[in-house]
């Protein structure tokens, strides 16, 4: 399995912010670590089909977490 380059998804995740800005099961998105390079993940409270698998040739992993709560 191979990332992308820390670069190409710090741009992915700023075009999949914006693609999914106004979708209310988006919690959060951040990057985290691919096979021997990065993805972009996306955190969500429920499933969401309007999350890419890739976004410019940078792969994109949904999770599930649930609602983001203050402590």
């Amino acid at each position: 399995m191979t990332g992308a380059t820390l670069e190409e998804a710090r741009a992915a995740k700023k075009r999949v912010r914006e693609a999914l800005a106004d979708r209310p099961e988006v919690t959060g998105i951040g990057i985290t670590r691919h096979g021997d390079g990065y993805a972009v993940k996306v955190d969500l409270v429920r499933p969401c089909t309007a999350v890419p698998p890739e976004m410019g040739g940078v792969p994109v992993h949904a999770e599930i977490v649930g609602q983001v709560r203050k402590r």
